[in-house]
């Protein structure tokens, strides 16, 4: 089960925070819970929802905001992909400071490329972490083969990418990314974004600026 929840982010935008479940266990992930963590925390508890881990595809502050609040609630520990303590450690690098915020996590797990997370209840669920720099230096993917998906953060969006003027940030990395890590995924893959609407490798591969 996947279940999206758009979480206001300062009153200028909206993102994508994701529950990622086991329909066998209840049990599962929370990934980019960016805001709003009473929110959050209230779905879970409505759904009777065991969150064992939270999953950060980057590290930016509209992904990581309600963090540590959850993370204390919760006592889950917290993954982001390598690279993440860049932005994690430094509200500037994260952007969080530029709000008059101060978001700081500490205490994170690094992963690498080419890791697997499993559920705890169901070691049969799990995601493969792939490595996504461009939008940022820590880009993380978490795709599921199994049942077809990817949580692909900032790196693509339906009909678009993620910029790559910020901190870290590399266009050539990011089309690398995109071309050599996205679009090898099965087309049938459905990506979801950090903002909007989910996509598919097969309606975004053939795009124009990618050929």
């Amino acid at each position: 089960m996947i279940l999206t929840v758009e979480v206001d982010i300062f009153g200028i935008m909206e993102e994508n925070t994701y529950f990622f479940i086991d329909d066998e266990t209840d049990s599962g992930f929370l990934i980019d819970p960016g805001a709003e963590a009473e929110k959050l925390l209230q779905i879970a508890a409505d759904k009777k929802f065991t969150i064992e881990k939270i999953l950060l595809t980057h590290g930016h502050y509209d992904h990581i905001g309600a963090v540590n609040e959850i993370r204390r609630a919760l006592n889950i520990p917290v993954c982001m992909g390598r690279g993440g303590n860049f932005y994690a450690r430094d509200p500037i690098s994260n952007g969080s400071r530029f709000f008059n915020q101060e978001i700081i996590l500490d205490d994170v797990t690094i992963l690498d490329d080419a890791a697997e997370i499993f559920l705890s209840a169901n070691p049969n669920f799990k995601v493969k972490v792939i490595a996504a720099p461009g939008h940022t230096l820590d880009g993380t993917i978490y795709y599921s083969e199994k049942n077809s998906v990817a949580f692909v953060g900032d790196t693509i969006f339906y009909g678009g990418h993620g910029r790559t003027d910020l901190a870290g940030g590399s266009e050539i990395d990011l089309m690398n990314t995109i071309k050599n890590k996205v679009f090898t995924l099965p087309d049938e893959t459905i990506l979801f974004c950090g903002h909007g609407r989910e996509t598919t490798v097969a309606e975004e591969k053939y795009r124009a600026w990618y050929t």
